[in-house]
């Protein structure tokens, strides 16, 4: 543990944002998994509704630099790719 009291609170502020990170990475996979269960369903609409929530939650967290912003943007138009072929087909 850090001795002195700035590297206390550093530590301190490590933590939240640790947990804070933890959280967003967790629901951007999470609604990367809903996207790909609506599209094993088959339920183009519900995939495309599940896209929007996704694109908007991969945005935000490259935003906020949770994630590199070309990693958003390659799940995005994978994503993206995947629900416009599903609708198509």
């Amino acid at each position: 543990m850090a001795n002195h009291k700035s590297a206390i609170k550093r530590h301190r502020q490590n933590l939240l944002a640790r947990a804070r990170n933890r959280a967003v990475k967790t629901r951007v996979r999470n609604v990367i998994k809903a996207v790909r269960a609506a599209l094993i369903g088959g339920d183009a609409a519900a995939a495309e509704t599940a896209l929007l929530t996704a694109t908007k939650v991969l945005d935000k967290a490259a935003t906020k630099k949770i994630i590199h912003w070309k990693t958003a943007a390659r799940n995005i138009s994978r994503l993206s790719t995947a629900v416009n072929k599903a609708k198509s087909a």
